[in-house]
């Protein structure tokens, strides 16, 4: 079904209107994608959703430029597992079967999360919250349901997202798992992972990770999973950058410290933001500017440069870096930390043409 309407465009649409809109160009010959200039470093992946994989410019695009897809939301626990005996795996297939139609790698994202995680699984018929008993044989249940169906089709699974607290002065996130299971509901979720899937790529996944505090308490943790024997395999830096974060010397010495560990690294979630980092949502200020100027598009291609270039010197480490949506028409910083201001976050512009990031990505 996919694949066929991906050609719908005739046979030239995979010809190399990327980079030059004109009709000489468009005859030009095959695209060569990120995934062409990486193919000797990583995989280059994106994440989609069902609606991105319809739109025919769009599966074009994850064709020619990527060897990797992620689910944004079709695989975490709330779109999945609305209710303890129902599962939607409607939008998780159809973009499973994209990536094998198109000879795709697939991450999975993710099976453990305090977000987008529904009411039902930390509450009793009584109504009352479940035991630590109870909901660890839920979390087993969805990770060997979830895990099971997708068994040698998905080659990596984020498994605990964001377990860190974001303050400085705390360890872990006291979010409802954290609450009534403690810190087992971390070192559970990766055996049941792994005995679902013993092949699959086990990863933890956090933000912040290139800010000296976090990264210390990131590397505590996955230091304790190691010593206890956990198999975790790999540890996802989500990249959620922006023109004035991370600095070369921060990210340098954030794979050297993880990668200290014999953990495989990757980037999972890359955008780069055109403003600061906030965490706290906010309304658009009066007169706040949201253009993209050419100031900041060249900052963001300095920027994407400089990242790359460490990539690319840390290939042995980093398995795969993958890109948090398609190109700047849709974005969830639009709508995060301040709703309707536009961000201008990707390679790819909201007519889904390189930038100049683009360049400085690959030229090389």
């Amino acid at each position: 079904m996919f694949k066929n309407a991906i050609y719908a465009f005739g046979a030239t649409t995979l010809f190399a209107f990327i980079g030059n809109s004109s009709a000489k160009a468009q005859q030009a010959g095959p695209v060569k994608g990120l995934k062409d200039y990486y193919s000797s470093y990583f995989p280059v992946g994106v994440a989609v959703s069902p609606q991105s994989l319809k739109d025919g410019k769009k599966s074009v695009l994850i064709i020619s430029q990527f060897n990797s897809i992620t689910p944004e939301n079709a695989m975490k626990m709330g779109p999945i597992h609305p209710a303890e005996n129902r599962y939607n795996w409607r939008d998780a297939d159809a973009i499973v079967a994209f990536a094998q139609a198109n000879g795709i790698k697939v991450r999975g994202h993710n099976l453990c999360w305090h977000e987008q995680t529904p009411s039902w699984l930390f509450t009793g018929d009584d109504g009352k919250q479940v035991s630590k008993e109870v909901l660890l044989q839920r979390l087993k249940t969805h990770i060997d349901t979830v895990v099971g169906r997708y068994k040698g089709k998905i080659y990596a699974w984020d498994v605990v997202n964001e377990a860190i607290d974001d303050d400085s002065t705390k360890f872990l996130r006291n979010s409802l798992w954290y609450k009534i299971c403690g810190e087992d509901f971390i070192f559970k979720a990766f055996e049941y992972a792994h005995a679902a899937d013993p092949n699959a790529v086990l990863f933890y996944n956090d933000y912040n990770t290139e800010r000296p505090e976090k990264r210390e308490r990131i590397y505590k943790l996955l230091k304790r999973l190691i010593e206890a024997k956990i198999p975790v395999n790999g540890v996802g830096l989500q990249a959620h950058w922006s023109l004035f974060e991370p600095s070369e010397k921060d990210l340098e010495a954030t794979i050297q410290k993880f990668s200290s560990l014999g953990l495989k690294i990757q980037i999972t979630e890359l955008d780069m933001s055109v403003y600061p980092w906030e965490k706290n949502r906010r309304d658009k200020l009066p007169g706040e500017s949201d253009a993209f100027t050419a100031e900041k598009e060249q900052q963001q291609a300095r920027q994407y440069a400089m990242v790359f270039n460490i990539f690319r010197k840390y290939k042995d480490v980093i398995t795969g870096v993958t890109f948090w949506n398609i190109a700047d028409n849709q974005t969830w910083l639009d709508d995060y930390p301040v709703k309707g201001r536009k961000n201008y976050p990707l390679l790819f512009d909201q007519n889904l043409q390189p930038k100049k990031a683009y360049r400085g990505v690959v030229k090389f």
